[in-house]
């Protein structure tokens, strides 16, 4: 059936601020699906709170609304435009479910006559409701877990006693496994009991006898108006059952899976979609089979919705699920869609790969003090990670290299545990960093038997981590000028970095480059192309990856590079990597508006990243993607086969900025502002120095590099005292102090985790009001594109803040200064594109905190509140094709602007949930309001005092 012609105006609800269980793999998601339906002459409009996101660009929909997520909003909304004919929720996660529910039963989309498109109301309350489910299941002949429900305290303790430990809670329409927990102990599971019942909306929760150690899997699949269903792809988590899925390391395709057994979980897939209700649209299933030769499969649930899952999936294949699952919601089938690889082929296929990819989760448990860092059923991790190999062991090395926690991989960078007691803790309480304890554990000579008793990790892994270790066991017995091309190029091929190489051989990572380069050695990159090759690919998606020579008829000898390089004048754009507490989506917006402007300016465009949840690493964003580790060797390789005329680092957050100093040193030119003040507004005491040179006030400060230093500037200083390392995101390692014994625990224990780092001690000014500036500058003039107040005093960090633009009480006096020190600061650090400048004002006196020279995490929230885009005309200053006269700036914002942040504390119950100089919020979400006098601007302001009181 072709396009519902009924359809001219379509509602998608996103997902809201971004926290842990929910991040943004649904701002991709839902601005794929904006650009699917635009494509189709489809008038779309969006309701999403968040500001950070590319999804909430004015060139995302036609009308784009930032709005609280709440039925209040819906009717404004539908108010407003009578001519929407449908409503899409399920691009936003479980926020716009369960909003689009919510409307339902209070009878919204009825009296406005909007139908709900994509989803049915009823499949999701079947999937959701643990009971209704399971009734379902057993009904269709797919095997479920022994489980029963519970909605109050006594029948889940009846329940416990029938089904004896360990069981697994799991709590009702949660998200991110919510309230889920595993109780192996009698004596816990009357808190984890309460703590579910609390946690789930209608205060249910499903019990689950636990299936320990069965191997878990997850399908993606799609269907259409006719039935027709495709599998787009088959994820194994290497992780058992009891790890939320968003923590499991995931591979695709299923690694250890029979044939025979896979044949039997696709029909059960197809057979529970079509049982849980009538919709066209994405769906995931999640199967455990059981680790014998029985391979019994049991189903644990299914989400009739694009998922977290999807987005992994879709960069996995190269087959945008969200894109035709929005096609599909509005009445096409999947033959009458093209492939959007191949272009020539139909959507109706299943993508077949000829390579591997592995997901890894990063985790910021540093910033939650004390909190429980064993993975289980909630999830608790901020982002992930995707390497693509020819192997399951380049792979996995590629997404330990991309995962940003200065590791260079698996093993050989000098940073093994090898603490027997430690690792075994931490094998047999799944931690965190099991990626790498595994590796330690054969290194340490534990068997695989004995790892595989204690993880119940497949011995398929286990043997593959063993074969690497073996391999670095045999290279480290050679010299770089001993070891021969063969055992290199194996290396190579398994994901070894450089550097890693050079740990085992004793030499210098430059070294291994250039005896790589002597036998020729070199990466070639291949399609990403859904089809294994089989039929002619069109989108420019690659990854890397090392192969033997192949020798033609005549004698050639060569191996085989699908990336051709073009004679256009190419730009680079260093993405940003994983999400993290301080660095999150805000920096791929500015990348991905970043790589639009430098095409629209003529540019042939290049993207380099390796965070599979975002718009940057959409196949069609950039002219050319690359998706690999934003990790040096990675990088230089890609220079020196592209020829770029410059790389641009200022919108990738810490992660490109870190990559400068090697760029500059290589002789690759920067876009934009040079290293050298890039360096110096970075290096603390060059930079107070740069201050005392301009007459702008700063606190009184001095740097440490020891401990004796640190309580010798005290006693000059005056506590408070805040301390601040160099070159870090976030606020990492800043503290307040307010005593010696306090300052030299605090410096030592910083010194421990970033050795020869320099220590700025300031003294902190207590009780001031904190103000920060974005500006543009040219290199001659400088355009500030927003100032604004935090409502927080000084000291919270400013990501923590909520914050007002434009500022709503500092006077004249001192609106003047932050214009003056923040012009007189870009063009003395000879700015060429963004900058960002925090302040702090005590007695009308305007201090600078410090000054970033590059896009910072405000930059999105004050283009959508001002309505310009900002990042596209300071790539533009970048680039050198325009100067600051050349824009017309015309900002409209009628009343204040709130940034406020959000915080996933609920996944650490136990946490210090006090704010300080370090970051801890995971989004934010922006409120507009008319004058001071709103009730929500009087709740935020007198919270204020909170943090002001002795």
């Amino acid at each position: 059936m072709p396009k519902n012609s009924k359809l001219k105006s379509i509602l998608i609800i996103g997902s809201g601020p971004i926290v842990i269980g929910q991040a943004c793999e649904f701002d991709y998601s839902g601005s794929q699906a904006l650009r699917s339906l635009r494509e189709d002459g489809i008038e779309t409009i969006l309701i999403n709170s968040n500001p950070a996101t590319i999804m909430t660009d004015p060139s995302m929909a036609d009308h784009v609304y930032l709005l609280p997520l709440n039925t209040k909003s819906l009717i404004k909304i539908l108010k407003e435009h009578p001519q929407i004919d449908a409503v899409l929720p399920t691009m936003g996660g479980q926020t716009a479910l369960n909003l689009c529910i919510e409307a339902d039963e209070k009878g919204i989309w009825e009296d406005f006559g909007v139908e709900i498109i994509g989803v049915d109301i009823d499949a999701i309350n079947i999937t959701e409701d643990r009971e209704q489910f399971r009734e379902l299941m057993l009904k269709i002949g797919i095997p479920m877990a022994p489980q029963a429900t519970a909605t109050s305290y006594l029948k889940g303790k009846e329940i416990a006693q029938e089904f004896g430990f360990p069981l697994v809670i799991r709590a009702s329409y949660t998200l991110g496994g919510a309230g889920a927990s595993f109780v192996h102990k009698e004596e816990d599971f009357d808190e984890l009991l309460t703590r579910g019942l609390e946690v789930s909306p209608i205060h249910e929760v499903m019990i689950d006898k636990a299936l320990i150690g069965w191997k878990e899997y997850e399908l993606e699949l799609l269907r259409d108006a006719n039935d027709n269903v495709v599998i787009i792809c088959s994820i194994e988590n290497m992780d058992p059952m009891g790890i939320h899925t968003g923590d499991s390391i995931t591979v695709a395709p299923a690694m250890t899976l029979s044939d025979k057994t896979y044949q039997r979980m696709r029909d059960m897939a197809i057979h529970m979609m079509r049982s849980i209700g009538d919709f066209a649209g994405g769906c995931n299933v999640q199967f455990a089979v059981s680790p014998d030769e029985k391979e019994e499969i049991i189903a644990i649930e299914i989400n009739p919705r694009v998922s977290r899952s999807s987005a992994l999936a879709s960069k996995a294949t190269g087959y945008p699920i969200a894109k035709i699952a929005a096609k599909l919601a509005i009445g096409y089938n999947l033959d009458e869609l093209s492939n959007q690889i191949t272009k020539s082929t139909s959507a109706l296929f299943e993508p077949t790969l000829d390579y591997v990819i592995v997901k890894i989760p990063r985790w910021n448990f540093d910033k939650f003090e004390g909190s429980d860092r064993t993975l289980g059923l909630q999830m608790k991790s901020v982002g992930e990670v995707m390497g693509i190999g020819r192997s399951f062991q380049e792979a996995l090395h590629k997404a330990t290299q991309s995962l940003e926690i200065k590791r260079n991989g698996l093993g050989a960078d000098g940073k093994e545990n090898k603490n027997y007691d430690q690792i075994i803790e931490k094998l047999t309480y799944a931690s965190w960093d099991r990626v790498f304890i595994i590796y330690d554990a054969i290194a340490k000579g534990i068997p695989l038997s004995r790892i595989h008793e204690i993880t119940k990790i497949d011995m398929w892994f286990l043997k593959q981590y063993e074969e690497l270790y073996l391999l670095q066991n045999e290279i480290s017995t050679y010299t770089i000028d001993s070891i021969e091309k063969e055992l290199l190029l194996e290396a190579k091929q398994k994901g070894y970095g450089d550097r890693q190489i050079a740990h085992m051989l004793g030499c210098l990572e430059s070294q291994v480059y250039n005896k790589r380069e002597e036998l020729g050695i070199n990466r070639v990159y291949k399609l990403v192309d859904t089809c294994a090759a089989e039929f002619k690919a069109q989108t420019p998606y690659y990854y890397s990856t090392f192969e033997s020579d192949m020798e033609t008829a005549d004698g050639k000898r060569y191996a085989d590079n699908e990336s051709e390089v073009s004679d256009k004048k190419k730009v680079i754009v260093l993405g940003s990597g994983p999400n993290r507490i301080g660095q999150g989506i805000e920096f791929d917006y500015c990348c991905v508006h970043g790589v639009l402007a430098a095409a629209e300016v003529g540019y042939e465009t290049i993207m380099i990243n390796c965070n599979p949840e975002t718009v940057s690493t959409d196949f069609d964003t950039a002219d050319k993607l690359y998706f690999e580790p934003v990790f040096w060797e990675h990088i230089y390789d890609i220079i020196k086969h592209e020829k770029p005329e410059g790389v641009i680092v200022q919108l990738g957050g810490q992660t490109a900025l870190k990559l400068a100093e090697k760029l500059s040193r290589y002789g690759i030119k920067i876009l934009g502002t040079s290293f050298e003040a890039l360096d110096l507004a970075e290096d603390r005491g060059l930079f107070s120095n740069l201050l005392k040179e301009n007459n702008i006030p700063y606190p009184k400060f001095d740097i440490a590099t020891t401990a004796d230093e640190a309580l010798a500037i005290a006693d000059v200083l005056d506590f408070p005292i805040l301390v601040r390392p160099s070159y870090v995101l976030g606020g990492q390692g800043m503290k307040i102090v307010i005593n010696k014994a306090e300052l030299e625990k605090h410096v030592v224990d910083l010194l421990s985790k970033m050795p020869d780092n320099k220590l700025l001690l300031d003294h902190y000014l207590d009780g001031a009001i904190e103000a920060e500036a974005d500006a543009i500058c040219d290199g001659e003039d400088v355009y500030i594109i927003g100032i604004m107040e935090h409502i927080e005093p000084c000291g919270i960090h400013s990501g923590d803040s909520n914050s007002t633009l434009p500022p709503f009480n500092l006077g004249d006096l001192v609106m003047q200064q932050i214009k003056d020190h923040t012009k007189k600061i870009a063009l003395a650090l000879n700015t060429v594109g963004l900058i960002n400048i925090q302040f702090a004002i005590k007695d009308d006196t305007v201090y600078i905190i410090e000054a970033n020279p590059r896009a910072s995490r405000t930059v999105p929230f004050i283009a959508k509140a001002y309505g310009e885009p900002y990042v596209n005309y300071a790539t533009k200053v970048m680039l050198g094709d325009k100067k600051l006269k050349d824009f017309n700036f015309n900002p409209k914002l009628e009343g204040y602007a709130i940034k406020q942040p959000v915080f996933s504390f609920n996944k650490f119950p136990n946490v210090n949930k006090k704010l300080g100089p370090e970051m801890k919020s995971t989004g934010e979400s922006i409120l507009f309001i008319d004058s001071l006098k709103d009730d929500e601007f009087y709740d935020l302001y007198s919270r204020r005092k909170m943090y002001l009181s002795k």
